[in-house]
């Protein structure tokens, strides 16, 4: 009886992402919610596939910035904004993954896939943010529509990374 639970438990997570259905549209808040095991038009992946793509394609993070310094600092509390942990070689494409994007927003994307693909229209873009994270897929869906080709979606972004053991380097945000 204990197996059979152990073994529920373990395909528990599978049978979950199975069940999220792919959207017709982009996908708001919230952005931290289990996310489709597909994404049309893209290839998926996982952190071992993640790791072999490893300096060979371009990385791109696109978990936004914090928005405002925390609740009950006292006033005039001098506030810096957290360093970002991502993976090595990422650029961090932040507020890129909302379910609408600002005019600065869509250009911040826009301008870093071509970026991505540094005059190779083969080489692939993976996106990522955390695990469970819309935005990824989101921006990896505009990706898609916009006819960047090859895009890879890793749903397990930096959670999965970090969990394989593999290093998160402090990026700095892309400029505006």
């Amino acid at each position: 009886m204990i197996r059979l639970l152990v073994l529920a438990l373990l395909l528990a997570p599978a049978a979950r992402a199975e069940t999220v259905p792919e959207p017709d549209t982009y996908h708001g808040e919230p952005y931290r919610s289990p996310v489709p095991a597909t994404l049309a038009g893209a290839q998926v992946i996982d952190v071992g596939q993640a790791i072999a793509l490893q300096g060979q394609a371009a990385f791109l993070d696109v978990l936004p910035r914090p928005k405002a310094k925390p609740a009950g600092l006292p006033e005039g509390t001098i506030w810096n904004e957290p360093p970002h942990r991502s993976i090595p070689g990422a650029e961090w494409l932040w507020d890129t993954g909302y379910e609408a994007l600002s005019p600065a927003e869509e250009a911040r994307l826009r301008d870093g896939l071509t970026r991505a693909k540094a005059g190779d229209p083969d080489r692939p873009v993976v996106i990522f943010c955390r695990s469970d994270c819309w935005m990824s897929w989101n921006a990896a869906r505009r990706a898609v529509e916009w006819g960047f080709d090859p895009v890879i979606w890793f749903p397990g972004g930096t959670d999965a990374w970090e969990q394989a053991g593999q290093p998160l380097v402090t990026v700095e945000p892309v400029a505006p």
